[in-house]
């Protein structure tokens, strides 16, 4: 039987709080774009799909590099340290991106956000999960996705109230209207700037929590992971917590790190469940709906401030759905919400698509696509990162969730860059029939591959899985 503890819920909140604020500004970063996308591309006269696809996707390149940043040194340098940087570059990158006066600026800096997103959403969730105990590990990482959300609608009200700000452009102004007005001009401008605020104050409250506690034992920092620990859950909760941390690293492991174990067969099979679990997550197509959102509505018959509040409602409903993460995930578990949304999605996709196909567009399709997302942002948006944070052993964790990390950029980037010239070419109801049979497929994978984790300590599941 398992021993009891008293946690300090105030100083657990604290610290995943702060980290999650990393999560906030990857939701705000990841979705402004899909806002600000019908006034910049008036302003830098983008027509071409490549160009389209370029402005929305660029910030996915620094995604990739900083999930390669990660691989290579979060196991050396630590959590705390990658996420203050983040903090930094999430700072140059929304006062850069506002003040663009060419194409290529606004690219420059759209990149280096992404670097700060590829990192915050690598190591926020990570961070969190090891400071986390195991009956609780669920909640408080999803919590990171709750910020996410919170980000992504926060940008999406901002967006629409600066567009609403305009009140000289007509609803069905034209590419070259928009591009002399005042929202083709700066109104976009301020959707950017915004994300400013939060990235200081993230950047600043960071030098404020502590580091990882399995990253401190395995760099023989034992007396200040104990401290941590101590503070968390009191003397035995610190003594059993290191205890269990110790048993899983081999006396070569400390103060080092060696990648050469990631081409071991049981982590190979591991990292294969998480590159898929990655693609799946970018491959079920919800990044089309979050930055295409303004051409959907538009194909379903809407205007453009009609399109603006409708994006608004996405954001509130992806809010809305992670609630039901936090009060089911420890419950339930991982497996068996995964295994109702992909089911869920490949369903409501197959809908999508038919609404396109008999062009019925309208209320239908939205009402399709927002219970979509809801079931989206209830599993497979937050329980990727719980699966990753959960799977990987203590010793090479942080590079290992980073190639996790590495393959969600590259599937997002291939989806986001290559959504124009896909949509031209087989329509929007084939479209998002090949993202049902994709949601499908992800489903039987599920069913048949994934373990369940929940309840258990990262010591646990890792003897479990690897030995």
């Amino acid at each position: 039987m398992k021993p009891t503890y008293t946690y300090n819920q105030t100083y657990l909140w604290l610290i995943s709080l702060t980290a999650a604020l990393g999560g906030f500004l990857f939701g705000y970063d990841w979705v402004v774009i899909g806002g600000a996308k019908p006034f910049y591309e008036p302003f830098f006269n983008i027509t071409s799909v490549g160009d389209q696809g370029w402005g929305t996707s660029s910030a996915l390149i620094g995604c990739m590099i900083g999930a390669g940043i990660c691989i290579l040194i979060s196991d050396k340098l630590g959590r705390k340290r990658l996420l203050i940087a983040s903090g930094l570059l999430f700072s140059i990158s929304a006062i850069g991106t506002a003040l663009a006066a060419t194409f290529w600026e606004f690219n420059f800096y759209r990149i280096i956000g992404g670097v700060a997103m590829g990192v915050a959403l690598n190591l926020s969730p990570l961070y969190i999960a090891e400071l986390s105990p195991p009956e609780k590990r669920g909640k408080m990482v999803t919590i990171n996705q709750l910020l996410i959300m919170i980000g992504v609608l926060l940008a999406q009200l901002i967006n629409w109230q600066i567009s609403l700000a305009d009140t000289q452009l007509a609803d069905d102004a034209t590419f070259e209207m928009i591009a002399a007005s005042w929202s083709g001009q700066n109104g976009w401008r301020w959707m950017f700037a915004a994300e400013a605020v939060p990235a200081l104050l993230f950047f600043g409250l960071m030098f404020f929590v502590p580091e990882s506690v399995p990253w401190l034992i395995k760099n023989k920092e034992e007396d200040k992971a104990r401290k941590i620990l101590v503070r968390i859950g009191g003397e035995n909760y610190a003594q059993d917590s290191i205890a269990e941390v110790k048993t899983t690293l081999k006396e070569g492991d400390f103060g080092q790190v060696n990648l050469k174990e990631l081409f071991q067969k049981r982590i190979m099979k591991l990292l294969g469940i998480g590159i898929f679990l990655a693609f799946l997550q970018q491959w079920s197509g919800i990044n089309v709906v979050i930055y295409y959102a303004a051409d959907i509505f538009q194909a379903a018959g809407y205007n453009l401030k009609q399109m603006m509040l409708n994006i608004v409602v996405i954001g509130g409903v992806m809010v809305l759905s992670v609630f039901i993460t936090i009060f089911t995930v420890d419950r339930f578990g991982r497996k068996k919400l995964l295994l109702i949304g992909t089911s869920a999605m490949a369903i409501l996709y197959g809908l999508i698509g038919y609404f396109f196909y008999i062009d019925l567009g309208g209320n239908a399709v939205v009402f399709a696509v927002l219970t979509n997302v809801m079931f989206y942002s209830f599993t497979l948006a937050p329980l990727l990162w719980v699966v990753l944070s959960e799977i990987f052993p203590t010793r090479i964790r942080g590079a290992a969730i980073s190639i996790g990390a590495l393959a969600h950029w590259v599937g997002n980037f291939t989806l986001t860059y290559f959504f124009p010239a896909i949509r031209e070419n087989l329509g929007w109801a084939n479209n998002f029939w090949l993202y049902g049979a994709i949601c499908a497929f992800g489903f039987l994978v599920i069913y048949f591959v994934l373990p369940e984790t929940k309840g258990k300590s990262l010591e646990e599941i890792e003897k479990e899985l690897v030995g």
